[in-house]
């Protein structure tokens, strides 16, 4: 039998109708989760400007201790049963995502030096030849961004920002975040090798 390759394709379309579950963007459990509330919102846009009506989102993260609710995790630090660690979102029409999680806690990274407060993001999108990987930051947390060793492999100041998460209003407890995310050319969002 002769082995012919498979043609490349790329990532998506989505059908909404299967991955759209609301449920998925609250990893709160409903405001079960122990923590500071936050909301992560914003919109992924492709390198005209235009708005990504059908990406998929999903975000992994520490609870607010610091602790990842994962068996490789042997921190000692509690795991917060009403905590979700992990959340789906899919875009709507004008491209615009929300996640309402709790604000991370700070985890040990290489050489046992603390990462600063962040979101780990994988972003699905119609035209992709893979998922892209990016993380998102808090701008209010400024000191432990400094000290942050993934933040500092990134040179470039402008490319850094891309980034930081600005803190907006605070409605009921829970601060919300802008997070936009530009998939290329100008102001492009900086992506990791997965």
């Amino acid at each position: 039998m002769k082995l012919i390759p498979t043609a490349s394709q790329t990532v998506g379309p989505f059908f909404h109708f299967g991955l759209e579950r609301p449920a998925w963007a609250d990893l709160t459990g409903g405001g079960k989760a122990i923590g500071d509330r936050i909301r992560i919102e914003g919109q992924v846009r492709d390198g005209d400007g235009a708005p990504v009506q059908d990406a998929l989102l999903e975000i992994w993260q520490a609870n607010a201790a610091g602790k990842y609710d994962h068996p490789e995790d042997e921190q000692e630090k509690p795991v917060d049963p009403g905590f979700r660690g992990f959340g789906r979102c899919a875009t709507d029409a004008q491209g615009r995502y929300a996640f309402t999680t709790v604000r991370p806690g700070r985890v040990p990274g290489r050489g046992n030096t603390l990462q600063a407060p962040h979101v780990n993001m994988t972003i699905f999108a119609r035209g992709l030849l893979k998922h892209l990987v990016t993380r998102v930051y808090f701008a209010d947390r400024s000191a432990a961004n400094e000290s942050d060793p993934v933040l500092a492999t990134i040179d470039d100041p402008v490319a850094r920002r891309t980034l930081l998460a600005s803190a907006g209003a605070t409605e009921g407890g829970v601060t919300t975040y802008r997070f936009d995310i530009i998939l290329q050319g100008d102001g492009e969002t900086v992506f990791f090798e997965a």
